[in-house]
């Protein structure tokens, strides 16, 4: 499988107290759409930064469609569409403005109305952006990352402002775009939406990966288990009394006579015959795969290392 973006020992300093990142390592496949996540001050965005040249790296090397960003720039924007985080528009210009000057300064054939029906803008094509709510600045911009159909697509936190509708047009563009050949690097706090459609995710903490695969993958790496919700009759701390006693058992909540926990390695069963056993009466069960949210939080919180 042919490498859209490599980073190999990726460090930025840019001060002697201040480590953005530390030899990072990382590969982005042709054709997958992988999430790029991590709390506040991660090093997300000078990540980001370095990739497109915005920042030059400390030490280290990146490579994106084969190019070095420092030394083949003007090439490799012309193969690279990018959706940044808080896009200010032009204000007196209108939509289809800003469309053309991208498509003006690619180069490209691009047709400047089929892109703003594609991001559902057409019917405003012709009002100033000025204008424009925060949802539609968010989809102007998405179609002026399209521009030239790149054969990378940055999106840093692509869903703001978007309603679900939006959200939904936005899955399709990533899915199809990836269905088409293209690579997808999603940059995302909203995680049901990077859940929803990344095939891979890497998670940053303090400027280093703590985790670079499949949400499969990661679920089975922490061992987190299935989140099991219990109905029962009884009382309420005689079934978390019951429950934590369980090994592995984690995250006990009660909410009236609804236990919710994480299982951990132990089998259900065993949770439910703890219940049992204490006198609770189990009316009914249910249980779901560990969200991302919960994983992000075990790898983000405890500092957890995977292997690649």
């Amino acid at each position: 499988m042919s490498s859209a973006i490599t980073i190999t020992d990726l460090s930025k300093r840019f001060s002697d107290d201040v480590l953005a990142l530390s030899d990072v390592d990382l590969e982005v496949h042709e054709g997958e759409i992988f999430g790029f996540l991590g709390p506040n001050g991660a090093g997300k965005s000078t990540t980001i930064n370095v990739l497109l040249d915005f920042v030059r790296p400390t030490s280290g090397t990146v490579s994106v469609l084969g190019m070095n960003p420092q030394t083949e720039g003007v090439a490799l924007r012309q193969r690279v569409g990018v959706l940044p985080d808080g896009y200010h528009v032009y204000d007196r210009l209108t939509g289809r403005q800003h469309v053309q000057f991208a498509v003006d300064s690619k180069g490209t054939d691009d047709d400047v109305d089929a892109i703003m029906a594609r991001v559902d803008i057409l019917d405003a094509a012709d009002r100033k952006a000025g204008g424009y709510s925060k949802g539609m600045t968010q989809r102007l911009a998405l179609g002026m990352a399209l521009v030239g159909d790149p054969d990378v697509l940055v999106l840093d936190e692509p869903s703001s402002g978007l309603d679900p509708e939006g959200i939904r047009d936005l899955r399709t563009i990533a899915r199809d775009h990836a269905a088409d050949g293209g690579t997808v690097f999603f940059s995302s706090h909203i995680l049901e939406q990077v859940e929803a459609v990344c095939d891979r995710v890497g998670i940053l903490r303090d400027g280093e990966f703590v985790a670079v695969d499949t949400i499969e993958n990661l679920r089975d790496s922490v061992g987190s288990g299935d989140r099991l919700t219990v109905t029962f009759e009884g009382s309420p701390d005689a079934a978390v009394d019951a429950v934590e006693r369980v090994p592995g058992v984690t995250n006990v909540s009660v909410d009236g006579n609804t236990l919710a926990l994480s299982t951990g390695e132990s089998p259900k069963t065993d949770v439910l015959s703890a219940l049992e056993d204490a006198g609770v009466d189990v009316q009914d069960f249910a249980t779901e795969e560990a969200s991302l949210e919960e994983l992000f939080a075990a790898y983000t919180t405890d500092q957890q290392r995977v292997e690649a």
